[in-house]
């Protein structure tokens, strides 16, 4: 099974990011089929990426998030801003109680590594959420030029269109601010690659760790 650990914001924080997408999504049809936007029941915060894991090392993945949820108490975050990873992760970035939510990182990551999961060596000390991506194959090209030699151009300059696109529209969204949540328990969640709407993943909770408490819940 497919696992990761994560922080789902409440359904009031996910109807005002959706509200302040919809102005962004209704940009000119070119700009739109350069991104393949996230669906929203997938907006979550990963917190750590565990891979494929074993039926058998689940009891004990789960009995080590139970522990690292009961180590922290509840604490507060918001979404805030945005930007890009390497042209093509449109994300929406995380305000509030960093440190906490770092420290659930750690705790989470570490409880993967004893589990025999895959290590997730992926930068988790800036928590976004992932609001849509640039599709690969395009091919880079010089501002005002469409030819498509790239001989000589530095590396900062090696964009695609639809990158600069998606550039374009998180800065759309750098001033964005929604409203601040909870953060009251920690999740298991599993994914199926594919399997979900429009062709995207699909995600489904197997285990939930109530922050600051002794007991969560895993599905059988």
């Amino acid at each position: 099974m497919r696992l990761f650990a994560a922080v789902w914001p409440p359904e009031d924080v996910l109807d005002h990011l959706d509200l302040a997408l919809a102005s962004v999504r209704g940009a000119p049809s070119g700009m739109l089929s350069a991104v393949r936007w996230s669906a929203r029941e997938t907006w979550h915060l990963t917190v750590a990426f565990y891979g494929e894991l074993p039926d058998g090392a689940r009891p004990g993945l789960a009995a080590d998030l139970a522990q690292v949820a009961a180590g922290v108490e509840p604490y507060e975050l918001g979404l805030r801003g945005a930007g890009v990873f390497s042209h093509r992760t449109m994300w929406v970035g995380v305000a509030g109680n960093l440190e906490s939510q770092r420290t659930v990182t750690r705790g989470c990551v570490e409880a993967g590594e004893a589990a025999g999961g895959l290590v997730d060596s992926r930068p988790r000390e800036r928590p976004h959420l992932t609001i849509g991506r640039v599709p690969p194959g395009s091919r880079p090209t010089r501002r005002g030029s469409s030819r498509a030699d790239v001989s000589g151009l530095r590396p900062d300059t090696r964009m695609t269109d639809e990158a600069r696109v998606a550039e374009s529209l998180v800065r759309a969204l750098a001033v964005y601010e929604g409203p601040r949540w909870l953060v009251d328990e920690l999740l298991l969640v599993s994914s199926r690659p594919g399997a979900g709407r429009g062709g995207g993943p699909l995600y489904e909770r197997v285990g939930t760790f109530p922050l600051g408490r002794q007991r969560g819940t895993v599905a059988g």
